[in-house]
């Protein structure tokens, strides 16, 4: 019997989506994927090697743990820490071969002591802070000291320099300070021995400004399928989410539903009740504006979201039932349901809908090789 609350995470999709944004960086540019967070929710190992065969150079994480999984996972690959290192998990991040990010003298000097005990040499990425105001050098003293530091450390060698636009999204002052962020990180960054990897350019970037590609792009939410700005790639999401009717009712015109009675019907009303709520990632807060698809149709969520369920008015729909598919995010039929939609419902980002998720939902992959058809419409044609 299928599960109350599925999420389906195409992979064919992942890959075509990360084959695209491939193709639209200027040539002699690499790409890499961006798998932190459980890849955004997709599944981080599963995403990482769908990202790699559509033809990612490099992947990226926000943490030793999460680098460590992908190489128990099998995965040989480059992977890039974006967080600082860290005298708690420098050792662990040496022992596994990632490349690890240093902004200090002190971090270089962790991943020197780190590399001794594993004979190894350590790569190191050199954050540069432009304008985000999380981790980074500010200054060319600042560049400096932990040049000098990388000179005293025979066995730690700068890879890799970047930096992180916090406005690559925005609009004209935006990508007025996104171009002075890109400035100060070309200025910053001259100078840099050969062979050093620069990349700045986050999905939004790709999207936006080609000429800021130089040797490296990270593609994050893009890859998922929701690129943040407008773009030409026909990118498409690559996780679809449904739950179940679990039961029907009718309710009469003066009858409350759910939580502090918010929702009163006016008339006569059928009510279904849905196996998805707060637990399970559905935000509370689009309690009264949420939306979901049955039988191909838009219906509204009533009445305050639940820990466990929640309710949508069927009304004027025929022969709905318990067991019947409730889709939460993607396509039914002519319409369909984004963590776009998600987001404006909740006031928060697409990210987060993503990332919200729950582990009680089941995750299952599929994998339609050869095919590039809409994920939504595949599942759809299977069920």
């Amino acid at each position: 019997m299928r599960p109350r609350n599925i999420r389906v995470i195409h992979l064919d999709q992942l890959r075509r989506n990360m084959e695209l944004i491939r193709s639209s960086v200027p040539e002699g540019t690499r790409v890499m994927a961006v798998v932190k967070a459980d890849g955004y929710g997709h599944g981080a190992a599963e995403t990482a090697r769908a990202a790699l065969a559509g033809g990612a150079d490099m992947l990226a994480v926000a943490a030793v743990k999460e680098g460590t999984q992908l190489r128990k996972a099998g995965i040989s690959a480059p992977i890039l820490v974006l967080g600082a290192v860290t005298a708690a998990d420098v050792s662990e991040g040496a022992d596994f071969g990632l490349i690890q990010t240093v902004c200090s003298p002190e971090m270089v000097f962790l991943c020197e002591q780190a590399a001794k005990v594993t004979g190894k040499q350590a790569e190191v990425h050199l954050k540069v802070d432009t304008g985000m105001g999380r981790i980074g050098v500010r200054s060319e003293e600042e560049r400096d000291r932990v040049l000098k530091a990388l000179s005293e450390c025979p066995h730690v060698r700068l890879a890799g320099a970047f930096t992180h636009f916090s406005d690559a999204d925005g609009d004209e002052d935006g990508m007025a300070y996104t171009q002075a962020q890109y400035d100060a990180f070309i200025r910053l960054t001259d100078g840099l021995p050969e062979g050093v990897i620069r990349h700045c350019a986050n999905s939004a970037a790709i999207h936006r400004r080609k000429d800021f590609a130089l040797d490296m792009v990270r593609a994050g939410i893009s890859l998922y399928g929701y690129p943040p700005v407008e773009c030409e790639l026909p990118l498409r999401p690559c996780m679809r989410w449904t739950a179940k009717v679990s039961y029907v009712k009718e309710i009469d015109a003066g009858d409350y539903v759910s939580y502090g009675r918010t929702f009163r019907a006016g008339e006569k009303r059928t009510v279904a009740t849905v196996t998805c709520g707060y637990a399970d990632g559905y935000h509370r807060c689009a309690s009264g504006k949420a939306q979901v698809l049955i039988h191909g149709k838009r219906v509204p969520v009533i009445g305050r979201i639940c820990m466990d369920q929640m309710m949508a008015d069927v009304t004027g729909l025929e022969n709905v039932q318990p067991e019947d598919e409730v889709v939460l995010m993607g396509r039914s039929g002519s319409e369909r349901i984004t963590a776009e939609d998600l987001a404006r419902w909740s006031g928060t980002i697409s990210y987060e809908i993503l990332l919200s998720v729950g582990s009680r939902v089941d995750r299952v992959f599929s994998d339609m090789k050869g095919t590039d058809s809409d994920a939504d419409e595949v599942e759809a044609e299977r069920e």
